[in-house]
């Protein structure tokens, strides 16, 4: 059996390359890649922890990438439950970890295609 590792099957598409833009996690400053999800970016900034369980306290970080799963909670904004693989960064971004369980979002909180999440 070959034991080389394999490649990421998480690469940017061609053509969406874009300058790298200023985002805060956790306090701390990350100069990431624009033009992609809050998750995409966090995790090229080589972030591994998003969020904690309410239950056991277990680390979580984005499982799916397309909103199915829900592994990757952050507070953006100070907007909790956000799904950031669902959500497109901006420069300025304030983004921290979830801990714990959270209330649900104000009823105005809209996705990347401008939709309201809870879809009224």
């Amino acid at each position: 059996m070959n034991s080389q590792l394999t490649d990421t099957l998480f690469k940017p598409l061609s053509g969406s390359e874009s300058a790298n833009i200023d985002i805060w996690f956790n306090g701390k400053r990350l100069v990431v890649p624009g033009n992609r999800s809050v998750a995409a970016a966090l995790l090229a900034a080589g972030v591994s922890r998003f969020r904690a369980t309410p239950v056991s306290g277990a680390q979580r970080a984005p499982y799916c990438m397309m909103g199915a799963c829900f592994e990757c909670l952050v507070e953006i904004d100070g907007v909790p439950n956000r799904q950031s693989c669902m959500v497109e960064v901006k420069a300025g971004m304030r983004i921290r970890s979830q801990e714990g369980a959270r209330d649900l979002p104000p009823m105005n909180v809209t996705n990347v295609s401008g939709e309201n999440v809870h879809g009224r």
